[in-house]
């Protein structure tokens, strides 16, 4: 079974149903389907809760928390010791949060669900949009 990792932007647009590339779409549809698996670093529900407490996305931390309860194969990954040692690593990614994010999918060796031009230039991650 395929597995990625989603960051911020991914989950929030897949939630907020806003227009994103066909490949991006498929990926959360196959998850959604049970047909692959989505791994997504607590520091993206963090960054949830601060976006919307700041009125920047219209999603909130309860639409996040009914999403992944409805399709069991969007997955938490929690944040842990091997995650910031893997982001220890990173070095051309400086915003803390999305460091963690990119680590996170090193550590899985996964490929990155993320539309941030600054992590999608990393050397460290590979990412898909």
């Amino acid at each position: 079974m395929n597995e990625f990792v989603a960051d911020t932007m991914g989950l929030v647009i897949r939630i907020e149903r806003r227009k994103v590339s066909q490949k991006v779409k498929l990926l959360f549809e196959e998850a959604e389907k049970e047909k692959s698996i989505i791994h997504i670093p607590t520091i993206v529900f963090a960054e949830v809760m601060y976006l919307s407490e700041k009125n920047r996305i219209k999603t909130t931390l309860e639409e996040d928390k009914q999403y992944m309860k409805q399709f069991r194969n969007l997955k938490e990954y929690p944040m842990s010791f091997s995650v910031v040692e893997s982001a220890s690593i990173i070095s051309d990614i400086r915003e803390l949060h999305d460091r963690l994010i990119a680590a996170t999918a090193r550590l899985l060796n996964k490929e990155l669900i993320t539309n941030d031009p600054i992590i999608q230039a990393s050397s460290f991650v590979k990412t898909i949009w």
